[in-house]
């Protein structure tokens, strides 16, 4: 039987200021973790004397387009916009321009060191560490309002069944007509509040955001036929008043996040299969058949649900719609469960000639990351290869070296993301701190070596079994007392 953790700091400890508080762990976290807490002093002075650059004469020009951002209320760093249109076929023309990052961040820059060396964006309560200096992320190379700006757009066509047709992909000058937000877009298109921002009063503006509403959704729909899999987002939020946490509230996803979720993995599988026609080597996002797929068929059978032997995405998704159906309050929980078990995704160097693995999770064969080149490096090279491409040159990085950016984003990736979960976790216990010794309802999340994790439903929040943790099993429901809190290590211990 395991031992509590000590509960270092208790309801006297807290202080008003939580966001100071949490920002300076996360600036450990991150030190740790290898991550800079701030571009290097070269690159910030590179993106302080840079100008914009100049579009030339070869790039077509779309500004007249119905181009929008829609992204978090907070976001400065607009790395695409969409728009649509109607073709003379009845079909639906879908345009995603991506901000064209690679013109301005040049191999061997001092720009390109630190987006090479941090890999991503770094997102924690009270501190953002961007991958690129604000002055290029949030200035030059972001595609803001009303801002004309050198793209790289990606256009396609759907059929009648939501297939993806006529994939291409050009540079482009575009102009960013509307800067919207998830929340508020997403009550609009499902009827719960007014046409937000320069939505009200402009026609055509709404109409192309409601037909790019009613394309991702038939998108999805044809993803969800071929086994993609839908899974509840799992990450709580915290909330603030002033400069004080008050809450962790569950993420949860809406009309407006879809759209965008569904436009980006259809333009990102035409990206991919553009570089493949052009013989091309890929960075490909990938996510292999589960290891632990044995497990997952034990998960659903404790749900009176029956798995094949073999991994297969399309058994697992009607079992997900079936319990989501059953039982949508806890849909979290298990999807933080099958989560766990189905592994992370890794970054694959792929050779033109070869089919790529694949992306278990999204059901597609050909996938890369390319429509977030401001936050991440992956995108970042995916545009230099996709440059080379399109100007019929040689792509500057040969298989080696491919391969070793693609260790790298994938060694980088699963520590920010590691880092940032311990951060979040403190929040958590920062928030739980002056609830020792009350019950909770709790789902066991997780079982290996490591110990034993369950979920408290409300607040959303994980935390450790240290007593009474044998013989759980994934899926378990039980009653859990809050034995221990860290704030400073992210620790929160339960027992049964």
């Amino acid at each position: 039987m395991s031992s509590e953790r000590k509960h270092h700091r208790g309801s006297s400890d807290r202080g008003p200021d939580d966001l100071s508080l949490l920002a300076g762990i996360a600036s450990t976290v991150l030190l740790e973790a290898g991550f800079r807490t701030a571009p290097s002093d070269a690159a910030v002075a590179e993106a302080e004397a840079m100008e914009a650059v100049e579009p030339d004469g070869s790039l077509a020009d779309l500004r007249a387009l119905p181009w929008t951002s829609i992204d978090n209320d907070d976001s400065l760093d607009l790395d695409q916009l969409t728009a649509s249109e109607q073709t003379d076929e009845g079909r639906t023309r879908l345009f995603v321009a991506i901000a064209d990052v690679a013109a301005s961040v040049k191999p061997d820059s001092a720009l390109d060191e630190n987006a090479a060396y941090q890999t991503t964006s770094l997102y924690a309560p009270g501190l953002l560490v961007p991958m690129l200096p604000v002055e290029l992320s949030n200035g030059l190379t972001s595609l803001n309002e009303d801002a004309d700006r050198a793209a790289v757009v990606v256009r396609f066509e759907l059929d009648e069944d939501a297939q993806v047709l006529d994939g291409r992909v050009l540079r482009a000058l575009v102009r960013n007509q509307a800067k919207l937000a998830y929340p508020s877009v997403g009550d609009w298109l499902e009827g719960e509040g007014p046409p937000p921002g320069r939505l009200a009063g402009d026609e055509r503006l709404q109409a192309t955001v409601r037909q790019q509403h009613e394309a991702a959704q038939a998108l999805k729909a044809s993803r969800l036929a071929r086994g993609a899999l839908e899974l509840a987002p799992h990450e709580a939020r915290p909330v603030f008043e002033g400069r004080r946490l008050v809450d962790l509230v569950q993420q949860e996803r809406n009309a407006a996040t879809e759209l965008i979720e569904n436009l980006m993995v259809a333009a990102n599988g035409v990206v991919a299969r553009f570089l493949s026609e052009e013989g091309e080597e890929r960075l490909d996002r990938v996510l292999f058949a589960p290891k632990r797929w044995p497990e997952l068929v034990e998960l659903a059978a404790r749900y009176g649900h029956s798995l094949p032997p073999s991994p297969s995405p399309m058994a697992l998704q009607a079992f997900l719609a079936e319990r989501h159906a059953k039982d949508p309050k806890h849909h979290a929980e298990l999807s933080l469960s099958v989560v766990k078990l189905l592994g992370r995704g890794v970054y694959l160097a792929s050779a033109a000639e070869h089919e790529g693995p694949g992306h278990f999770g999204l059901a597609v064969e050909h996938y890369v990351h390319s429509t977030a080149p401001n936050r991440r490096y992956p995108d970042l090279v995916t545009q230099r290869l996709l440059a080379a491409a399109l100007a019929g040159e040689e792509p500057g990085l040969d298989s080696h070296e491919l391969s070793a950016i693609a260790v790298r984003c994938t060694e980088r990736h699963l520590a920010a993301e590691k880092a940032q979960r311990r951060v979040l976790k403190s929040a958590a216990a920062l928030l739980l701190q002056e609830r020792i010794d009350e019950h909770f309802a709790a789902v066991v999340t997780g079982v290996t070596e490591k110990g034993t994790w369950v979920r408290i439903h409300e607040p959303p929040i994980e935390g450790r079994l240290v007593r009474g943790e044998r013989g759980r099993r994934v899926g378990q429901r039980l009653t859990v007392r809050l034995a221990s809190v860290d704030v400073d290590r992210g620790w929160i211990d339960f027992s049964a």
